[in-house]
């Protein structure tokens, strides 16, 4: 028996998952959401709108309901934006880098509480020391809390510079067994160009990560890419603000851009 709209989650409700494999989209058992800093403010806005954060809440609490058993790893961009301030030469990248990763656990606290508050259990594991505030990351430990039926928000990046949050997102796909990766974005998939500056960009409906790399296609970092052809995780980019969209892609509905792991697309 599915659970009311105003009940929280079960952990056996959680047990179907979604699985993108051989280009199609089945239950699996985890999946890894990566949201970026700026979904968490107003377009061209700074910091946390509380609007944008119960609307976050809300898409995480009914993906958990049609069945999805969910880490999350989040950016920190609408925070601040280290690359930014490391490329004008104000500070060296290595610390504007974990400037950005404490960007991230205010992002991670808010959305902890935004989740609880609508009766979903969570926790906010962190790469780097802040034991405050979050639990340290350790594989078995998350993998436990996703056992019980515990989003696992994940903070602080890699807890190491030069790597992106969209670096750690594959890297905790991998360590958590997660079968697809969900990037949640401000387009509805991947296009061959920036369809706000060309008109005739076209979008990819599926491709491999192969060709994605090749044709330098602004999915994920190269790192990240690379890390989720080589464990076989697929990714799947969508318009994250488009109500309802993490459900869909958790049911198995075909939205936004699938790409495969694998050399050639299937057809």
């Amino acid at each position: 028996m599915a659970p009311s709209h105003d009940a929280p989650p079960t952990p056996e409700h959680n047990a179907a998952m979604l699985q993108a494999s051989k280009g199609e989209h089945r239950p699996a058992r985890r999946i890894l959401l990566k949201i970026s800093g700026e979904s968490f403010c107003r377009a061209g806005g700074f910091g946390i709108d509380p609007d944008e954060l119960a609307a976050i809440a809300r898409e995480i609490v009914e993906a958990t309901r049609a069945g999805g058993s969910l880490a999350i790893v989040v950016g920190g961009g609408n925070i601040i934006r280290g690359a930014e301030l490391a490329t004008q030469g104000h500070i060296h990248q290595a610390t504007a880098d974990h400037m950005g990763m404490l960007g991230t656990v205010i992002n991670g606290l808010a959305l902890k509480e935004k989740l609880q508050s609508l009766g979903l259990e969570c926790r906010v594991m962190s790469a780097i020391e802040i034991r405050a505030v979050a639990e340290p990351f350790i594989r078995g430990r998350a993998l436990r809390h996703m056992e019980k039926g515990r989003v696992v928000i994940l903070v602080a990046g890699t807890g190491n510079p030069f790597f992106t949050t969209d670096t750690c997102a594959a890297l905790r796909a991998t360590e958590l067994g997660c079968d697809v990766l969900l990037k949640a974005t401000k387009v509805d998939g991947v296009y061959s160009s920036d369809p706000k500056k060309n008109p005739a960009a076209t979008r990819y409906d599926r491709l491999s990560i192969a060709e994605a790399i090749d044709k330098r296609l602004k999915v994920m970092d190269m790192t990240a890419l690379a890390m989720c052809a080589e464990n076989n995780i697929p990714v799947i980019v969508f318009d994250f603000k488009k109500s309802g969209n993490i459900a869909k892609v958790v049911r198995g509905e075909h939205i936004g851009t699938l790409v495969h792991p694998s050399e050639r697309v299937p057809s």
